[in-house]
């Protein structure tokens, strides 16, 4: 966890109080997070992304994995009869937790695996066709002309 003293920034920033107290608000938001299950989120091809998050504890079934819109969500709950047990001491943190992931526009999740105490949720980018860059060709003014001028012979002759 790390913190930062922007108390330095205050004394220099008369006028900007407002953009002061959005960067500490943004740093206490930022500690506020919580911190379970660790996650990790790597680059596996162009286009495409792996979040693996460590689940150990939990069973597949325990685990739910929704996407609405560009919101990944991740829930875990323990069953009933797990929480039944008496330990001597627990040091396998088996909570119930949720995590949320904001996806970026054209990321779909193509595949979940369960390994090892490991979850793995493959994602893609698919950009639509519409949406790809494209390039235009560059053409002469004086052949663009000549091209017009036919086109437009052509159509008087036709008609």
């Amino acid at each position: 966890m790390r913190s930062f003293d922007f108390s330095p920034l205050y004394r220099s920033a008369i006028g900007f109080d407002r953009m002061a107290n959005i960067l500490d608000n943004l740093n206490r938001a930022e500690q506020s997070q919580p911190s379970y299950p660790p996650y990790n989120i790597e680059l596996t091809g162009e286009d495409k992304y792996r979040i693996t998050m460590a689940v150990a504890g939990f069973d597949r079934s325990e685990v739910n994995i929704e996407v609405n819109q560009n919101n990944l969500t991740v829930s875990a709950n323990k069953t009933a009869e797990e929480q039944k047990r008496t330990y001597l001491h627990q040091g396998i943190a088996a909570r119930s937790f949720e995590r949320r992931f904001q996806l970026a526009d054209h990321v779909q999740v193509q595949s979940a695996n369960y390994e090892n105490g490991l979850l793995h949720i493959d994602l893609q980018r698919i950009v639509p066709e519409a949406m790809k860059p494209r390039n235009i060709p560059i053409g002469v003014a004086a052949q663009q002309e000549k091209l017009v001028a036919a086109e437009t012979s052509v159509n008087v002759a036709a008609a």
